[in-house]
């Protein structure tokens, strides 16, 4: 995470904004790194007008059509305004916590598009785990998250609650290769420099976890990391969940979407599990 150039914060009208505002200065004022704030514009089709010429005149007609155009070019206007307030409330917000000239940044296209169009600009992604449209609805995912987590191969940071500086860390490290990669950013990072890291491990034999966790320790150590190890049984996604509970975790780091769809749609997907039922931020990797 050293040789990252950018942090990128998607902002919309949902209560998660201001943490993902909070989140993604803390990373950029402790990384020394740029800002971007991203706020996106949908295009929602809009469904075509009967053609009502029989039934109130062709010139009836051409006046309702003209109207609808009037109005959907005001409402995107109206839109393409309101998206500009929220960056500058955005701005205000970044710059209390030391980030002065941070960029802001408005597309017309879907949030997964836009981002998969600038992947190569960003360095780590901070976003909401719902966005306004289901900012109320605990039972699901915001529409964008798991597309954007899919799409692309950046570290992402998922906000669900008001910001706390992250001072207990938790790794849950299965061997993958994405697990690898987030033991390799909590190792190099400055991010996290000497915060106590809880290394988890669920669900492997004995003999694997024993190998896991002795490397990973080595590694965590040899960063200047104090290193809690656990190896817990039982459904990963609860077993995590009720460790961060019960140790108070400000963050966790893990990898994301490790295994193919097939499995995932027969055994469930532990990612989404975790964003679901985790009660602080997740940092995922893939």
């Amino acid at each position: 995470m050293n040789n990252l150039t950018e942090v990128w914060a998607c902002i919309d009208g949902s209560r998660y904004s201001t943490a993902v505002c909070d989140y993604a200065s803390w990373i950029s004022t402790n990384m020394d790194i740029p800002l971007t704030l991203l706020h996106t514009i949908e295009h929602i089709t809009r469904v075509a007008a009967p053609d009502l010429s029989g039934a109130i005149g062709l010139g009836s007609q051409e006046a309702l059509l003209e109207e609808l155009t009037a109005v959907e070019a005001q409402r995107s206007s109206l839109l393409l305004e309101q998206g500009k307030l929220m960056l500058n409330a955005a701005r205000e917000r970044v710059a209390r916590s030391g980030v002065t000239k941070p960029t802001l940044k408005q597309r017309h296209d879907g949030l997964t598009e836009s981002l998969i169009a600038m992947e190569d600009s960003i360095g780590v992604l901070v976003l909401g785990v719902r966005g306004e449209e289901h900012a109320q609805d605990e039972h699901h995912l915001g529409s964008h998250l798991e597309s954007c987590i899919r799409a692309l191969h950046r570290p992402i940071l998922v906000v669900n609650c008001e910001f706390q500086t992250p001072e207990r860390i938790m790794l849950a490290y299965d061997g993958s290769e994405a697990s690898g990669k987030a033991l390799a950013m909590l190792a190099n990072s400055q991010l996290f420099a000497s915060a106590p890291v809880h290394l988890v491990t669920v669900g492997e034999s004995p003999s694997r976890t024993i190998e896991l966790q002795r490397a990973a320790t080595e590694k965590l150590r040899a960063a200047g990391h104090e290193v809690i190890a656990a190896t817990l049984s039982g459904d990963p996604s609860e077993t995590l969940h009720a460790y961060q509970d019960e140790h108070a975790i400000d963050l966790t780091l893990m990898g994301a979407f490790s295994h193919t769809r097939l499995r995932e749609w027969v055994l469930g997907s532990v990612t989404v599990k975790m964003l679901l039922s985790a009660s602080r931020p997740l940092l995922l990797l893939r």
